[in-house]
């Protein structure tokens, strides 16, 4: 007996949600998603980051042969 009920209820919630088209604030939405439009930081997002302070701290474990290549 509970089945026609629940499924009329998930018909009308698919509907509101196919149908309901709430205001957006595209503004809000730009600065949530990555800056203000037309504004550049100078940084490109596909720089790699500077990693050389890494490389003098662990360039002994990078000289360390690993078990699978001792063999």
């Amino acid at each position: 007996m509970g089945r026609g009920r629940a499924k009329a209820k998930q018909i009308k919630v698919a509907r509101k949600l196919k149908y309901y088209s709430p205001d957006t604030d595209l503004g809000a939405l730009q600065k949530e998603l990555g800056g203000e439009h037309g504004s550049d930081s100078g940084a490109d997002p596909y720089d790699e980051p500077d990693y050389s302070d890494y490389a003098d701290k662990y360039a002994d474990v990078d000289d360390e042969p690993e078990e699978s290549e001792q063999r």
